[in-house]
């Protein structure tokens, strides 16, 4: 008897990330009570710069420890308000970032967490950065009866804000789960935050807004991460002259991405690269091997890792303000033309 033609088959692609979910699942039902609660502060309020331990780290409240990385120091209240000007002394480049900042190995990378979940889920790849030389890692533990996406990004400000201070860094990196990155975008590019935030790294986050679990629309957060709701709309409001560089994460095997594209960065303003992910689920994005050591080479080098796997486009409009900014440098490199379109082709497998 013939086979017919459109048969659905179980693919081994398929199987592999199903499974991988559920052990992710599985596994981070287990650390999630050890998330809870925040970190703890270290006297002194500076970061340790040692080696990475297997102890949850510190944070004040609000912020997020990591398992197996250097403490990020403490937390403070008295923070100065988000939108600030700017040092007159600092040079951006197109990337945002601010010359004079530190080494790579100095600057903070704060890492949020997605929707009813905690600091626990970064464990991993907390874990992977502070093995590779990163000394500062804390992250926004946002309280779970946050009802407010732009309530949270305001708080994120005041915390970017006072990690700055403290470390006495003038940017920031932001890896952000599910909500997480959806948080840091408009904090980003509502808020102003393109002045602090270098690199925005996003890991399965509902850019254009996700039609995933429908009864779930009880909840006012959900419902701003749904495609029509008025925050989507206002992220796709004009940004030019954000200088953040963005990376987003997403996968065709994401069942909380409806649809799947949704997760992807599509706004022509924004300097936003599309990293495809193969085989593996929403839940283990922030805790696979692949996807940590390719967030490790965003960080250390976003210039040629944006340079290698972009195409770049050049609207006419753009040719004066390309020429203003001819003496800017582009780290790692030569600075590439403005992206106008984002690409699908960086791939993680």
């Amino acid at each position: 008897m013939p086979s017919r033609p459109n048969a659905p088959r179980l693919s081994s692609t398929v199987l592999g990330a199903t499974v991988l979910e559920v052990l992710v699942l599985a596994w981070h039902l287990l650390l999630h009570p050890s998330g809870i609660t925040p970190e703890r502060p270290r006297p002194g309020g500076r970061p340790d710069t040692g080696q990475p331990t297997d102890r949850a780290q510190r944070a004040g409240p609000g912020e997020e420890p990591g398992s197996g990385t250097p403490p990020a120091g403490t937390s403070s209240d008295s923070t100065p308000p988000v939108g600030t000007t700017r040092p007159a002394e600092a040079v951006v480049t197109p990337l945002g970032a601010v010359q004079g900042g530190g080494s790579d190995a100095d600057r903070p990378v704060i890492l949020l967490h997605g929707f009813i979940d905690n600091r626990s889920v970064f464990v991993l790849l907390r874990r992977s950065l502070a093995r590779h030389g990163r000394r500062h890692l804390e992250s926004l533990n946002y309280a779970p009866l946050t009802c407010d996406i732009r309530t949270a990004a305001e708080l994120l400000g005041r915390h970017v804000e006072e990690i700055c201070s403290r470390t006495g860094q003038r940017e920031i990196d932001i890896v952000g789960h599910s909500l997480g990155g959806l948080i840091a975008r408009y904090y980003v590019q509502r808020l102003g935050g393109d002045r602090r935030v270098r690199v925005l790294v996003t890991l399965g986050t509902p850019h254009g807004g996700t039609a995933a679990a429908p009864a779930a629309s009880v909840h006012p957060i959900v419902r701003q991460m749904r495609g029509g709701s008025a925050l989507i709309q206002e992220l796709r409001l004009p940004a030019r002259g954000c200088r953040t560089l963005f990376f987003s994460f997403w996968s065709e095997w994401d069942r909380v991405m409806v649809p799947v594209t949704t997760a992807r960065v599509d706004h022509p303003d924004l300097l936003a690269q599309n990293v495809r992910v193969v085989g593996i689920g929403h839940l283990a994005l922030p805790a696979h091997p692949a996807v940590a050591a390719r967030i490790r080479q965003i960080l250390d080098s976003p210039g040629t890792v944006y340079a290698h796997d972009t195409a770049y486009t050049r609207d006419a409009e753009d040719a004066e303000d390309d020429a203003d900014a001819e003496d800017a440098t582009f780290p790692s490199g030569p600075r590439p033309p403005i992206a106008r379109s984002t690409t699908d082709d960086a791939t993680v497998a």
